[in-house]
């Protein structure tokens, strides 16, 4: 079996390989250069960007600074996704993100373990991976730490700082280390967005996207 194959089957490989490093270093270098850019220049990123990621769609930003292991040449984002700045991968294998799903400020997604047993973390470590699946129009909050092979479902909201051990299913508000669902979404969020705020119906519909399901109103 090729070094590569190993990085996606989930078995257990030796990370130092050569071969490995030499493919690493070499999408490391597009990652350098998107994180070099400046404000203005988005044309710029959204071209590096195309080249970077195994895939990208229509309308998408990550703010840099933008740190991966293998450059994002892992990663699949559908369109209109939003990723704050720091975003750190381990993505030794593949990562998805689905369409119109929103990444708070250092929100860290890893793909990549070691074995607990000690004598195959030792001078020749080995190393297994498991993808990461993240819904349409979830909202990651700031810090979120999301571990290998979890799959978060669709609208789900994980809140800041969670610490993402295992599946969260859609239209669901979850939260803690390790993280938890703490409830449902349910007919009471169409009415405050933030504490007793209240949402402005008329407003919304005015500014929503036609074809998208942003707003979204149906009951959890």
């Amino acid at each position: 079996m090729d070094a590569h194959s190993q990085l996606h089957n989930g078995s257990l490989y030796q990370c130092l390989d050569e071969e490995l490093l030499s493919m690493q270093r070499m999408h490391m270098e597009l990652l350098y250069d998107f994180n070099q850019t400046r404000p203005g220049e988005l044309q710029k990123r959204t071209t590096l960007l195309r080249r970077m990621l195994a895939e990208i769609g229509d309308e998408c930003f990550i703010e840099p600074p933008f740190f991966a292991n293998w450059g994002g040449c892992f990663l699949h984002i559908g369109n209109h996704v939003y990723i704050n700045h720091n975003l750190s991968l381990v993505d030794d294998t593949h990562i998805y993100i689905g369409d119109y799903t929103k990444l708070g400020p250092n929100v860290m997604i890893c793909t990549a373990g070691h074995p607990v047993l000690p004598e195959l973390r030792g001078a020749t470590p080995y190393q297994f991976n498991m993808p990461v699946r993240i819904g349409r129009n979830c909202w990651i909050g700031a810090g979120a730490c999301i571990l290998p092979g979890v799959t978060i479902g669709d609208h789900a909201v994980i809140g800041a700082g969670s610490v993402v051990t295992k599946d969260v299913p859609t239209r669901t508000v979850a939260v803690g280390n390790p993280c938890r669902v703490l409830r449902p979404i349910t007919a009471r969020d169409k009415e405050n967005y933030f504490r007793n705020r209240k949402i402005d119906w008329n407003v919304v519909r005015e500014n929503q996207v036609e074809g998208s399901d942003r707003c979204d109103t149906r009951e959890g």
